[in-house]
């Protein structure tokens, strides 16, 4: 069993309001040369969570951090205007279903803590600050 310390939030990159699966995603990190899709969980646009690659293994998702950590996306993190900005574009039922993933995972993993994939990598991702939102779970 993996040591848990790490749970990162991602976001998928695309623009507001436009669906992606986990088969999409799994398409897009193999074409990168991942082997199979490199997040835990995806959290579709109507709080649907989706499971990714099995908790049991090391995921692929945030550079020197896979090997301890659970990674979640939630679909979205764009704005749908042709400029595609990064932004928050949690629905309501996204925000609703990652503070329960969040919470479960904390109860099961009492050590790890929460982290924005942006506390590691020059990126933008998620759109928000996860760290402090989440700080207190």
């Amino acid at each position: 069993m993996r040591t848990i310390t790490e749970i990162i939030i991602h976001c998928t990159a695309t623009p507001a309001g436009r669906h992606v699966s986990v088969a999409e995603i799994d398409l897009w990190h193999r074409q990168r040369g991942f082997r199979t899709i490199g997040y835990h969980y995806l959290i579709d646009l109507d709080g649907t969570i989706h499971t990714g690659r099995p908790l049991s293994e090391t995921g692929a998702h945030c550079l020197g951090h896979n090997s301890h950590s659970i990674g979640i996306a939630y679909a979205g993190g764009l704005t749908a205007d042709s400029t595609r900005q990064p932004a928050d574009t949690r629905t309501e039922a996204q925000k609703t279903a990652l503070l329960k993933l969040l919470s479960d995972l904390r109860l099961a993993y009492p050590k790890a803590r929460i982290h924005s994939h942006r506390d590691f990598a020059a990126k933008a991702c998620p759109c928000f600050d996860a760290t402090a939102e989440y700080a207190s779970i």
